[in-house]
């Protein structure tokens, strides 16, 4: 089984992958932040770097996805089939120009082509992470990197909520796989109890699929 993790930052997705993965013994996939050269320099100058993160990240999550696809059981810390939110909303903010979007989006359709030509062509769950948006504010804050903190910076707040609500938009239309929703403001995974909870949803959602 190839299950995807997808959610905003902040909401709690890569402790979710960290939780399925150990729960089901595989393999996680985790999304290039730390070691991401240009996520910084964004944060400073999005007009300038918006393009260029679009790519290295369509890049690395390319990457990703071939990789998970040749092999079994194993999650994924966001995936390439939401990569294309961000750059459709940089290009919103005026971050990327509409020429840099049609480059990007040619290149994503070449990349997805070739996912075709894989023996599994897709994953077999998508589990979307979620909470409101004032618990999204509460844990960016709580985790402290300083190019993400938006005090101060009213634009970066904003930029924050509509991916927020973009994100909820993308799940609805979302169909490329099986996929589920959870609720990690009610299901907080620092509390173990709650965590089997999720997990235990997860594991009664991949029954049917199975």
């Amino acid at each position: 089984m190839v299950i995807i993790t997808a959610g905003m930052i902040g909401v709690g997705k890569t402790t979710l992958t960290e939780k399925i993965s150990n729960h089901l013994e595989t393999k996680p996939f985790y999304e290039p932040v730390g070691d991401n050269p240009v996520l910084p320099l964004y944060y400073k100058d999005p007009k300038q770097y918006g393009f260029l993160l679009q790519i290295y990240f369509l890049n690395k999550r390319f990457s990703m996805i071939k990789e998970a696809l040749k092999h079994d059981n194993n999650v994924l810390d966001r995936s390439i089939y939401e990569d294309a939110l961000f750059t459709k909303e940089n290009n919103a903010e005026g971050n990327i120009s509409d020429v840099e979007l049609e480059v990007y989006l040619k290149l994503l359709d070449n990349m997805m082509s070739e996912l075709d030509q894989l023996p599994k062509k897709k994953p077999d769950l998508l589990v979307y992470a979620y909470t409101d948006f004032d618990t999204i504010l509460k844990r960016i804050k709580k985790r402290g990197r300083d190019y993400e903190q938006f005090e101060n910076n009213p634009a970066l707040e904003k930029y924050y909520y509509k991916i927020w609500k973009a994100y909820q938009t993308w799940y609805e239309e979302y169909d490329v796989s099986p996929k589920m929703k959870v609720d990690l403001q009610e299901y907080d995974l620092v509390d173990p109890e709650k965590t089997q909870i999720v997990l235990d949803k997860i594991d009664e959602k991949l029954k049917t699929i199975r």
